[in-house]
């Protein structure tokens, strides 16, 4: 009792030097319980900073390290460009410049969010808006090749019965957004609808489709003829890519406070690493579920009581025998993958996916610092803080405090690190010193990380617009 006392009183003082979050109120919703309500616009966030920050390490400030030379990326099936959620350096977009533009349908508002990161496979860039209408785009030109509304009518999507009762209906704020993987000319379609489906990449045609206790809200990953995806009540489910017929299920700890996101697993082999709301990085077999590793990534912090929310939203990334994985408590952590031990952690909020990459790993904060670290050891190279730092004007800290500007996952495209943000700007940085090298404009917020692949880099905004870099 003492201690739920205390929380509370925690909750109260930090609640009392909030400040609104309008700006970013349907970027990313919080969810209290399994019935509870869906913040919105005007719902107020602490922005207090935690105890311990990142700093660049005085042996490492002003080396070089290595970098991998940019390679061509011929698809882009999933949200990270493989299996392991890792792509490297892409020779793509050496302008960057903006090509053209392409809507495609339903933008984010106070009861839909275009979540689903753009994948790409043989020409066309496949995408979700926020009503879970699926696009193939042609990637030279950008013109539309076909649409495929995939919303439950009637309990129906394009004549499959689905099993869901409600599902979609007024006041169902959770059937929103989802995401697309690729795979041997399908798609595998996951929703906030409550159901996955497999659809064919040429047309659109459903091939079939299966119902789901609860929402989905990030893309599914695919191997090994499985399908996998992560609910928002912290259960993985597998499919036969085939058939659909559901294997076997993963159920981790039930969380009653967490960002209404869900992560797309990594896969290496035989195993799988996966993300929670609870904050369990837990690996496993793909082909039984059977639990390998389990490690929480929880930090809590006297002056903030958001550290409470324990989530991973970002995807977790398998490279070189390392995963690595930032949550929104406060712990960025490299992890054995066959053993897991934790290597090396760093105290940083995160609601992004890392990129390793070469001697490092680039780390992108929810504050808005851009962190060069060493792969090895997590010591820092640089940082860049890139909504200001010290010496900003009180008007500039008054504004970003009302309306935070919140920076996506990055890519690292012909020698430049490329993210996108809630303020609507595409950044290009130097990824050896954090130097801007290019500012763009995106028309819209862009909170979805990019993609790099045949030559130019893809981006989504909150519009449901689809911007190519050339």
């Amino acid at each position: 009792m003492i201690r739920r006392v205390a929380l509370i009183g925690a909750c109260l003082l930090a609640l009392g030097g909030c400040t609104s979050m309008s700006a970013i109120g349907s970027k990313i919703p919080f969810v209290k319980s399994k019935n509870a309500s869906i913040a919105t616009q005007g719902d107020r966030i602490s922005v207090i900073a935690f105890d311990d920050k990142v700093s660049v390490n005085d042996t490492l400030k002003g080396k070089d390290f290595d970098l991998p030379a940019p390679m061509a990326q011929q698809d882009w099936p999933v949200p990270g460009g493989t299996p392991e959620q890792s792509v490297e350096h892409v020779d793509a977009a050496p302008a960057f410049e903006i090509d053209w533009k392409r809507g495609f349908g339903a933008k984010s508002g106070r009861a839909r969010h275009v979540t689903s990161p753009p994948v790409e496979m043989g020409g066309n860039i496949y995408v979700m808006d926020g009503s879970a209408t699926v696009s193939a785009i042609d990637a030279n030109t950008g013109q539309i090749v076909w649409k495929r509304d995939m919303r439950p009518e009637a309990g129906r999507i394009a004549g499959h019965r689905i099993l869901g009762i409600g599902v979609g209906g007024k006041g169902d704020r959770t059937g929103f957004g989802g995401g697309i993987a690729a795979a041997d000319g399908k798609l595998y379609v996951a929703s906030g609808f409550r159901f996955v489906s497999q659809i064919d990449s040429k047309t659109g045609q459903v091939g079939w489709t299966k119902s789901v206790s609860a929402p989905i809200h990030d893309a599914p990953n695919v191997a090994g003829g499985k399908v996998f995806a992560i609910t928002i009540e912290n259960q993985l489910l597998s499919f036969d890519t085939a058939t659909g017929e559901p294997g076997w299920d993963y159920q981790a700890l039930i969380e009653p406070a967490r960002i209404l996101s869900a992560s797309s697993p990594a896969i290496s082999g035989d195993t799988m690493v996966a993300a929670f709301g609870s904050g369990e990085l837990v690996a496993m077999r793909t082909g039984n579920g059977n639990e390998l590793w389990n490690q929480a990534l929880s930090r809590a912090s006297r002056t903030n009581a958001l550290s409470e929310i324990r989530d991973i939203p970002g995807r977790p990334v398998i490279y070189k025998g390392d995963v690595f994985a930032i949550s929104h408590s406060g712990m960025m952590t490299t992890t054995d993958l066959r053993t897991g031990e934790a290597r090396w952690t760093l105290p940083v909020i995160g609601i992004t996916s890392p990129l390793p990459v070469g001697d490092v790993v680039y780390i992108v904060s929810k504050a808005g610092e851009v962190i060069c670290a060493s792969r090895d050891n997590g010591l820092v190279y640089w940082v860049r803080e890139l909504n200001g730092g010290a010496g900003l004007s009180k008007r500039k800290v008054k504004a970003l405090a009302k309306h935070p500007v919140l920076w996506s996952s990055p890519v690292l495209a012909d020698n430049r690190l490329i993210l996108m943000s809630s303020a609507g700007q595409a950044i290009a940085l130097n990824p050896k010193t954090g130097e801007t090298l290019k500012t763009l404009k995106l028309g819209g917020p862009g909170l979805i990380g990019p993609i790099a692949v045949r030559g130019r880099v893809y981006a989504v905004t909150d519009e449901a617009t689809l911007v190519a870099f050339r």
